[in-house]
């Protein structure tokens, strides 16, 4: 049976919009700066990521970094579960927004971390920050 034309036609509309972000993953592991961090096992006690921002009393982590987007490897023991992008400007907005817990950490504690929840990366004010940034950018 042939698909309706309303069917098609939003067929068509889903593979561009698709097309256009797997073509922006591709640009971003090709032709972009990242950053990689990986977690391992805590985040899963605890529901929460840690991202640096300062290391022996300079800035480090998301606060130091030049890439273009931050990748955030939530391991299982020696495997990748998942692995988080985002936009380093985004994410440092959704840090701001949501003034998060600050951690202290990494070898001799000497390293201070934003202690994020993970369900505060998905809620209204993490969305509301990303919302703004974008109306910023217009």
């Amino acid at each position: 049976m042939k698909p309706a034309k309303a069917d098609r036609k939003k067929f068509d509309l889903d593979l561009a919009y698709g097309e256009v972000r797997e073509d922006k993953i591709a640009d971003m592991l090709q032709n972009k700066k990242i950053e990689v961090k990986s977690e391992k096992d805590m985040w899963q006690k605890t529901g929460n990521i840690c991202i640096e921002y300062q290391s022996w009393g300079k800035p480090s982590g998301i606060e130091a970094t030049e890439s273009d987007y931050w990748f955030h490897n939530l391991c299982v023991g020696e495997e990748e579960y998942c692995t988080l992008v985002f936009d380093t400007t985004v994410l440092r907005k959704i840090i701001a927004a949501n003034k998060f817990r600050s951690v202290s950490g990494g070898d001799n504690n000497a390293s201070r971390m934003h202690l994020i929840p993970l369900k505060k990366l998905f809620d209204m004010n993490s969305i509301q920050a990303f919302k703004d940034l974008d109306n910023e950018n217009d």
